[in-house]
């Protein structure tokens, strides 16, 4: 038989089952949104900055070709002597031993080849006639005024070609940050505005996402040596563009 006082205690388990079973669903619900922040109500703004400065560095690279016969080493020296010689010139107008760097160096071989069309019998097979040794360095220059006179310098010293000039600021974090800074204030205020306009408070700022684009000033001059020499060109180095874009997800109260 069934007493009153065993139907209480039945009755006050299935309550605090119950009751359990509610705080896990919420304890659940809770942990998987501070998990996952975007399953709270919320919304998004985008923000773009922009800021420009004037370069204070110029970059460009130079090549030394050498072409011969098939005593490799007599041609790498041929073409180091004339690599040396190119930077010594490029060191004695001010550009110091750290700004130029050896970027590439390659030894192609140059092959004979046989034409066999009607020939009888098997065809030759094709030999190394010669060498070509290519040597590559990249030139920093900060001091602008000497630009011209250094790419047609190179070229006049033994460069074959001279290329892929451009400019650039060295140390970009400053521009990065002011384009940042102008990035975040615009969403910023774009969230506040958005929020008075559909009449809810801002809440936490839940995730921020970042873009970034630089835009140096690349100039497609190229010259190579004919034996002639020139009048240096003139080089304006223009400015450079830092741009920052930013998502803002903030929470709605």
């Amino acid at each position: 038989m069934i007493t009153p006082f065993k139907n209480a205690v039945a009755l006050f388990g299935i309550l605090a089952l119950g009751a359990f079973a509610y705080a896990a669903v919420v304890f659940v619900q809770s942990y998987s949104q501070s998990l996952d922040p975007s399953a709270t109500r919320s919304f998004s703004v985008f923000g773009q900055g922009d800021a420009s400065g004037v370069p204070d560095i110029a970059q460009f690279t130079l090549t030394v070709l050498t072409e011969g016969g098939i005593n490799l080493a007599l041609l790498q020296d041929e073409n180091a002597e004339k690599m040396n010689g190119v930077l010594e010139y490029i060191k004695s107008q001010g550009v110091k031993a750290e700004d130029l760097r050896t970027q590439q160096y390659s030894i192609q071989p140059r092959y004979q080849y046989y034409s066999c069309y009607q020939q009888v019998g098997p065809c030759p097979p094709q030999e190394i006639v010669g060498y070509t040794v290519s040597q590559t360095a990249s030139v920093k220059v900060r001091d602008f005024a000497k630009i011209g006179t250094l790419l047609s310098g190179a070229v006049e010293q033994g460069a074959n070609t001279v290329s892929q000039l451009s400019f650039q600021v060295e140390d970009s974090t400053a521009l990065e940050n002011e384009a940042r800074g102008e990035a975040i204030e615009k969403a910023k205020e774009k969230a506040e505005a958005i929020a008075e306009a559909g009449g809810f408070r801002l809440g936490r700022l839940l995730s921020i996402q970042e873009g970034f684009n630089s835009s140096p000033m690349p100039m497609m001059y190229t010259a190579e040596s004919d034996g002639r020499g020139g009048a240096a060109p003139s080089i304006e180095p223009g400015t450079q563009e830092a741009q920052v874009s930013v998502t803002l997800l903030y929470e709605i109260r």
